[in-house]
């Protein structure tokens, strides 16, 4: 099939998946409410005794310099939460037989696929500037200019595309709606073992090591270098890395399941 009628039914796709959003928009709702929890969570309960932590501060510092530390680990959580409902998506799919009817008519397989990964950057992209500004509403503030956000847009952009690959294929592995509602869990774990809510520098030796090597991390520091006016340094490399290593995974994965595996 030439890649004409695979971009065009991958647009097909695409719109099929932002149809659901507008007839479950408290799907959408809840995409945003919980990274805005987390935030308040973290700022308002336990931001004082945090903020008075954070390294290279005279006296430590205070709520609003942990809010602006915490903000690129909720903008990470935003999309791992996004991620996480497009397995649950794929999985319906799967259990529901339109996956069967799609396969019986003349459009390209992998555009099932793309239709959804499409959808979720562009919910992922709805959700970050909702979380972003509630964020500068609590006063967060930032201090870099024009080209530091744009990397950190374009590097939000990699990690919501990497992982919603990922996320595919763990809904088209998961052999029911429920399970894959908690095989992607650990999207929303991880977060917490890495730079995102503290210093890796703050944690015992083991669990340190664990926090400064897994993916996640790079990329969180890289978004708060970025939005921070901070330099990246090798960090940038590692995450953009990362990214690609986890897209390409979850791509080959995917289409290996959804070629294969019959839809139940």
């Amino acid at each position: 099939m030439s890649t004409t009628y695979t971009v065009r039914d991958s647009a097909t796709m695409l719109r099929r998946n932002l149809l659901h959003i507008r007839r479950y928009p408290s799907l959408s709702i809840m995409l945003v409410a919980q990274p805005i929890l987390f935030l308040l969570l973290f700022v308002y309960v336990f931001g004082g005794t945090l903020g008075a932590g954070l390294p290279g501060r005279q006296g430590g510092g205070d709520r609003r310099d942990y809010l602006v530390y915490i903000t690129p680990g909720i903008l990470f959580m935003t999309v791992a939460s996004v991620a996480l409902g497009t397995a649950i998506s794929t999985a319906t799919d799967m259990t529901t037989g339109i996956i069967a009817r799609f396969r019986t008519m003349n459009i390209a397989r992998v555009s099932v696929l793309t239709g959804h990964v499409l959808g979720a950057v562009i919910k992922t992209g709805f959700a970050v500037v909702v979380v972003t500004g509630f964020a500068f509403l609590l006063g967060f503030r930032s201090g870099t200019g024009p080209v530091g956000w744009l990397g950190a847009i374009g590097l939000l952009i990699l990690i919501a595309f990497s992982l919603t690959w990922l996320t595919v294929g763990l809904g088209l592995a998961a052999d029911s709606v429920e399970t894959a509602s908690n095989t992607p869990l650990f999207l929303m774990i991880l977060p917490f073992i890495s730079s995102g809510f503290v210093p890796t520098d703050a944690m015992p030796a083991g669990l340190r090591q664990f926090a400064q090597h897994q993916p996640f991390t790079p990329m969180i520091d890289t978004l708060r270098a970025l939005v921070t006016g901070a330099p990246t340094g090798s960090d940038l490399w590692l995450a953009i890395g990362w990214c690609l290593l986890i897209a390409l995974a979850g791509y080959l994965w995917s289409r290996r399941l959804f070629l294969r595996v019959p839809a139940k």
